[in-house]
């Protein structure tokens, strides 16, 4: 579902991403990367908020356009809540946004208000709900119109364990229930299980992707953190941008 070729993007004289290949089809695919290893300018490609410099952009087997763009969900790093409209209000107005009328948008976002277990909040405030629940609203929204791609940019950042272990859960269960694509970065290697595809990424190269547990094997670690210590040391003192 998502196709990336040859990609590379500075700024300026800056290298952010060099040369990134990968192909991503249904199911959860976990990014790994940490701070300034590229992750946020691939998010930024791949939902054409940044234009492309080199390389190929492929999603749902095109290049991005309006109508593929509309297949495409996105939790960003940083909230986008209007903290001081009801969780239902900021849901109407994104389904405004999709040609959707308020009964249209309420019916859409209902099944997966149950899924994340908001429907009781849905007439409180944002400003109101704790950091756990205002990422499951995020969540709701970016993905009440019905998406074939998810791209969460460190959906979990600024949780506590508990609830990122709970967003965690119910978003590789959506994964099981829907033929969905999602990409989700991270720099914590515990929000990523065994069985997990994974990509590293650093310093603006892929570095590995696999399976979490075949990564283990064939770069004889014990742990993948191991193994993410070891591929993403620096060796040089080029700079890179986030």
């Amino acid at each position: 579902m998502i196709e990336v070729s040859d990609l590379t993007h500075h700024y300026g004289a800056r290298l952010a991403l060099n040369d990134i290949s990968l192909s991503l089809g249904q199911g959860l695919h976990m990014l790994l990367g940490p701070n300034g290893a590229g992750k946020s300018t691939l998010f930024s490609l791949l939902t054409q908020l940044t234009p492309s410099q080199q390389g190929d952009i492929k999603l749902l087997d095109k290049t991005p356009s309006r109508k593929t763009m509309a297949k495409l969900g996105v939790v960003f790093q940083q909230s986008t809540l209007d903290m001081d409209l009801t969780v239902a209000q900021n849901l109407s107005y994104y389904g405004a946004l999709h040609g959707f009328s308020k009964a249209q948008s309420m019916s859409k976002a209902a099944p997966l208000l149950a899924h994340f277990s908001l429907s009781d909040r849905l007439h409180d405030k944002v400003r109101s709900l704790n950091g756990g629940h205002r990422r499951r609203t995020e969540l709701v929204r970016a993905l009440m119109h019905s998406p074939s791609i998810l791209l969460l940019d460190e959906p979990t950042s600024g949780l506590d364990p508990k609830a990122r272990k709970s967003l965690s859960d119910a978003v590789r269960a959506l994964c099981e229930q829907q033929p969905l694509c999602v990409l989700w970065a991270t720099h914590l290697i515990e929000e990523v299980d065994d069985d997990d595809d994974v990509l590293i990424l650093h310093r603006g190269k892929l570095q590995a992707h696999n399976k979490a547990s075949t990564l283990r094997t064939l770069h004889q670690h014990p742990t993948l953190a191991k193994v993410f210590a070891a591929l993403t040391r620096d060796n040089d003192n080029s700079e890179i941008a986030q």
